[in-house]
């Protein structure tokens, strides 16, 4: 396995073969913002002329509460019901209406979209992890941290009258595959071993 420095920070991964890309080419990136144009003016990015590749994100986050709280949730005991279960659905949803809440975002054809929550009673916490994935010619990483995004959101309105001071945080990319760019890896998350994803 090959590594390099990505353009954007974090780490680019370039193995010899890898199914899951159709190129693990680079290309040379400049400081521009592609969202605006010449003038300034807000556009969605014309992708007619990228290559249809399989594409891959992965996003994290986490909410903490109170210890109480998160004893509530584990024993299924918040009075609106399964919270994990009903967050894991508005996650899934999320990722699907992305396009819809993001404005130049493009509608993605989504072929794959993975929801996982993971209870810490040290931190008392709730860690959330979304995958998301297409075949297509623009990422889906705005899926992605909008599916975990939601997730915690969701715990957060389950859980909000029992516990109005919970705090979502560390909201992040952690992976992104496919495309023109490359693969790209935040490092921290290689040195925690949670990446790459499979």
């Amino acid at each position: 396995m090959e590594t390099d420095t990505h353009p954007c920070g974090g780490v680019v991964l370039r193995p010899a073969t890898d199914p899951l890309v159709a190129t693990h080419r680079m290309i040379k990136t400049d400081d521009t913002l592609t969202h605006f144009d010449a003038e300034g003016a807000a556009r969605m990015v014309d992708v007619a002329g990228k290559s249809l590749t399989r594409r891959l994100a992965v996003a994290r986050g986490q909410i903490t509460m109170r210890p109480e709280t998160l004893a509530l949730i584990t024993r299924g005991e918040a009075t609106k019901g399964d919270v994990l279960g009903v967050a894991r659905i508005a996650a899934i949803q999320a990722a699907k209406r992305t396009s819809e809440l993001i404005p130049l975002c493009h509608p993605v054809a989504l072929t794959r979209v993975e929801v996982t929550f993971e209870v810490d009673p040290v931190q008392a916490s709730v860690h959330c992890t979304t995958r998301a994935e297409c075949v297509g010619q623009t990422g889906v990483e705005m899926e992605a941290l909008t599916a975990c995004q939601i997730g915690l959101l969701t715990i957060y309105d389950m859980c909000k009258a029992v516990d109005r001071g919970m705090v979502m945080t560390n909201v992040r990319l952690v992976e992104k595959r496919g495309g023109a760019s490359g693969d790209w890896v935040r490092p921290d998350e290689i040195e925690l071993g949670l990446s790459p994803a499979r």
